[in-house]
């Protein structure tokens, strides 16, 4: 094949690449999502979350995490976290609150979302975050891998860093509903078909082990999830007596069947709308 022939080629593959993603200068947000294919850092302008002080019943969790958090805004040393546990107890909810708590003292901290589906994808994404001058809370969300999911091979790299190392400036902040990460019904059968049971299910559970925080989140009781609304309804000015606030809430969570930060969230945002109260 000619050198022209091969020139033409090339140049068709490029018109076929896309074109390479600006790197963002980090100053237009301080919290971004991650995008593979092609490869970017999207700023969000607003996150959603809600108010530190809102967050009742979890405070051991929330003192531990806030302490973290500011020990890596100010460039000292700090772990990785995996926050698990119940359903709707305000796992997510705590990462970004205390993102927004800790980034009015250190301007410099940004969050950046991934999710789970482009975790094999977070090698690059951490190649362009190793370079800049802030520091990143690496989040990810409802963390958790099925019998055939390989990802977890990738999230081990950003945990342990491979030959590179972990980027000083980032720390992974996630959140999960099982403690392992996986399955319980595939630690089992890891344990009863594989020549090795031990070095296969260690192999999995020791993913979780990677992380230095380890944070637990359980149901509420029942005052704590009356404080839970009693608290939104004082934040947003949403008028109710006490003895109303508890008949109501008490019947929201029976038709539920369950009670947790999410569902007493949920019941605030009815009482807010029949008040007529902007949210």
């Amino acid at each position: 094949m000619s050198d022209a022939a091969l020139q033409r080629i090339a140049e068709a593959l490029e018109r076929l690449a896309p074109p390479p993603q600006p790197v963002p200068d980090f100053t237009e947000a301080s919290a971004y999502v991650w995008q593979p294919d092609p490869d970017a850092l999207v700023p969000v302008p607003k996150v959603n979350r809600v108010d530190l002080d809102l967050l009742v019943g979890i405070d051991r969790s929330r003192d531990t995490l806030l302490a973290n958090t500011r020990q890596f805004a100010a460039g000292m040393p700090a772990n990785n976290a995996l926050l698990w546990g119940a359903r709707g107890m305000g796992k997510s909810s705590l990462v970004k609150a205390i993102h927004a708590a800790v980034q009015a003292e250190y301007p410099g901290l940004c969050i950046v979302e991934v999710q789970r589906e482009d975790m094999e994808s977070i090698g690059r994404c951490l190649d362009l975050l190793r370079g800049a001058a802030r520091r990143f809370v690496l989040f990810c969300d409802d963390l958790s891998f099925s019998h055939d999911d390989a990802h977890y091979k990738s999230l081990k790299a950003v945990l342990d860093g491979g030959i590179a190392g972990r980027p000083d400036n980032v720390v992974l902040y996630a959140t999960s509903n099982r403690r392992h990460l996986m399955p319980r019904d595939m630690i089992e059968n890891e344990r009863s078909t594989s020549i090795s049971p031990s070095e296969a299910v260690e192999e999995k559970v020791s993913l979780s082990d990677r992380f230095g925080l380890w944070l637990g989140f359980h149901p509420c009781d029942q005052d704590q999830y009356l404080a839970m609304i009693r608290g939104y309804c004082d934040a947003h000015d949403v008028a109710i007596d006490d003895d109303t606030l508890r008949a109501e809430a008490i019947e929201w969570q029976a038709t539920r069947g369950s009670r947790s930060g999410r569902v007493a969230w949920q019941y605030f945002v009815d009482l807010a709308g029949r008040k007529g109260v902007t949210l």
